[in-house]
């Protein structure tokens, strides 16, 4: 009787932990949708080219942050200006340079992802195509969106 309780009790346990995700198995490579949304892109905008994700989001870098620094927008400015992080592993699409492709550590531990070394964010009231925000001085810095070539287009 004691046995059968036991393997009762192993059998539960180990069921909730299935369910729990503890001890599965590591979560499976990206779908091809997602792995779609893992591209860099570039297109034409008023002030040249520059780097969008695969959403048609354009990508804007902050003056305050330092090139190969951690970010320094948190708080109302991550709000503002979401991060852009990446459910896989990037893939630089035509006119990218994949070695320029990187990720840096926020205080929470998830990867923002950079470029050339700069953190890349969106801007929160902007759509597909949009570039509304170049230029805007806030949050102590300068958003400037992002050139093929890694620099910040003034």
């Amino acid at each position: 009787m004691k046995l059968a309780l036991v393997f009762v009790v192993l059998v539960a346990a180990a069921v909730g932990a299935a369910a729990a995700g503890v001890g599965a198995a590591p979560e499976a490579a990206p779908t091809a949708a997602e792995a779609q949304r893992a591209t860099l892109t570039v297109r034409k905008t008023a002030y040249g080219p520059a780097l969008f994700d695969s959403r048609g989001q354009v990508l804007y870098g902050f003056t305050r942050d330092r090139r190969g620094q951690p970010s320094r927008c948190y708080g109302d400015c991550a709000r503002a200006w979401p991060v852009y992080f990446s459910p896989g592993v990037l893939r630089a699409g035509k006119g990218v340079k994949q070695s320029l492709i990187g990720t840096t550590k926020r205080r929470d531990g998830r990867r923002q992802v950079t470029y050339n070394g700069w953190p890349l964010y969106f801007y929160a009231h902007e759509g597909p195509g949009e570039v509304r925000c170049q230029n805007i001085v806030t949050h102590g810095g300068t958003w400037l969106v992002v050139s093929p070539t890694g620099r910040l287009i003034r």
